[in-house]
């Protein structure tokens, strides 16, 4: 099968010839139609994350796809074959992921059912943004009445965050890039700002003198975070997605502060598939590539500045 990998740590991504995955007995293989860059994606490819995710070579990139299920393991009884289906198909130590013609998920996995109204491209664009941007507002206890800071808003989790948020009823204020605000207003926020014109903190109590209840942050390193915590009410939630925060500094201050690990599962994708089937949540794709134009697409998105989400044609 044609696919996606790196031949060893930091190596350029390549257009390889690779045997095609057998399922163990609790497993499906699956007919990947789509996939979707994370940028979680490269830094497993690069060895980033090499404690956590070890690989092994050649290692196929990518968590995200969708496709249909073309063959299951003997203890499989979830899944036959022909489903069409969606969620996170990596696994590193088997040098697997899911920038590939056929992919392997546990049928316990996060896999499920696509969204009856999504195309194989929309669906692959799912899962691991949109996963972590529900585990963000879980974990922020977001709520209707509350005021809520999305930090980061234009990228994949953000988008989703700002949606998620706003079905719960939460006024909604977003950090955007100039020329984005736009979009962002139209997932759900209620106010932007701009976080290249002034400080954030300064505009967002212009906004809302009070303060805010949650800040939901997919952006801020460690050096930041203490004045976008000054936002926060006592009580107030601080929710990061990149292990930017001191908890036990945020409690000193009545503020509980989560570094979200993520947990990904079938259920949680199905709870989105309802929330898409019903018209309450959307995934806005910024382009689709081949295969072939795939790794010059991973080179330039490794820059930085990508609204939305890179989808991959299988």
């Amino acid at each position: 099968m044609r696919a996606i990998a790196v031949s060893s740590y930091g190596a350029d991504p390549q257009v390889m010839d690779l045997p095609m995955p057998e399922p163990a007995p609790d497993e499906v293989v699956v007919r990947l139609h789509a996939a979707s860059y994370n940028s979680f994606d490269l830094m497993v490819a690069d060895g980033d994350m090499k404690d956590t995710v070890p690989a092994s070579f050649p290692m196929i990139l990518g968590s995200d796809g969708a496709g249909v299920v073309d063959a299951v393991g003997s203890d499989v009884t979830a899944f036959a074959p022909g489903d069409r289906v969606y969620g996170v198909f990596l696994h590193a130590a088997r040098g697997l992921g899911s920038y590939a013609e056929y992919g392997v998920a546990r049928q316990s996995g996060p896999i499920a059912a696509m969204p009856r109204g999504m195309i194989f491209e929309q669906a692959a664009a799912v899962p691991l943004a949109t996963l972590a941007a529900y585990d963000m507002v879980r974990s922020g206890m977001v709520d209707e009445d509350q005021t809520v800071l999305v930090v980061g808003a234009t990228g994949g989790v953000g988008q989703a965050a700002v949606q998620l948020a706003a079905l719960q009823g939460a006024r909604v204020i977003a950090t955007a890039r100039p020329g984005a605000d736009g979009l962002v207003k139209e997932l759900g926020a209620t106010e932007t700002v701009d976080y290249s014109a002034r400080p954030v903190p300064d505009q967002v109590l212009a906004i809302s003198p009070g303060g805010v209840d949650a800040i939901l942050d997919v952006v801020t390193p460690p050096d930041g975070v203490n004045a976008l915590a000054g936002l926060l009410r006592p009580g107030g939630v601080y929710v990061s997605t990149i292990g930017s925060l001191d908890p036990r500094a945020l409690a000193a201050r009545e503020i509980r502060g989560v570094n979200l690990v993520g947990s990904h599962h079938a259920r949680d994708l199905a709870a989105l598939a309802d929330m898409i089937d019903a018209g309450n949540l959307r995934v806005n794709i910024e382009a689709q590539v081949s295969m072939d134009e795939a790794p010059a697409m991973l080179r330039q998105v490794a820059k930085g500045g990508a609204r939305g989400k890179y989808v991959i044609r299988l």
